[in-house]
């Protein structure tokens, strides 16, 4: 297998076309509306990026896991679209401590975080976010982030 080079900083993103980076999330994918996954976008993968794992924290209350998705094929497509997380198609997903944003007061940060990966992650089952995480070490090519704002009531 070649060795994997490495993408210029700035070059792998991760967009929404629900939501532009730092700006509110609508409250379709919350818990006030449909509680569904948004659609997302991304571009400029690092070279030998064979899978995709997701984390969506929300940094604001400690780092409660709102989703996680993994061992997406990198080469199926170039994003996802809105509701994937409930789709029979969609992707081996992980523990949260709950679904969508749903802020207890207040606006809070919703931060997705993108991980392009050089081989599937060896797990099973419903990992928690940390075992994601920790399983990528040593895999991880390139991360995008993508920042969203919530506050409960719209």
């Amino acid at each position: 297998m070649d060795t994997p080079e490495a993408t210029p900083a700035g070059e792998f993103t991760l967009t929404s076309s629900a939501f532009t980076e730092g700006g509110a999330i609508p409250p379709t994918y919350a818990c006030d509306g449909q509680d569904t996954s948004p659609p997302l976008e991304w571009s400029g993968a690092p070279n030998g990026t064979r899978t995709l794992a997701l984390v969506m924290t929300d940094p604001d209350a400690g780092g409660f896991v709102h989703w996680v998705f993994f061992n997406v094929d990198a080469s199926s497509s170039g994003g996802i679209p809105t509701g994937f997380s409930a789709s029979p198609d969609g992707p081996a997903q992980g523990k949260n401590s709950f679904g969508g944003p749903c802020p207890p007061s207040g606006t809070h940060h919703y931060v997705f975080r993108l991980l392009a990966l050089d081989a599937p992650l060896a797990l099973t089952g419903s990992p928690s976010a940390k075992q994601v995480l920790d399983a990528a070490q040593g895999h991880t090519l390139g991360e995008a982030k993508l920042t969203g704002t919530y506050g409960k009531g719209g």
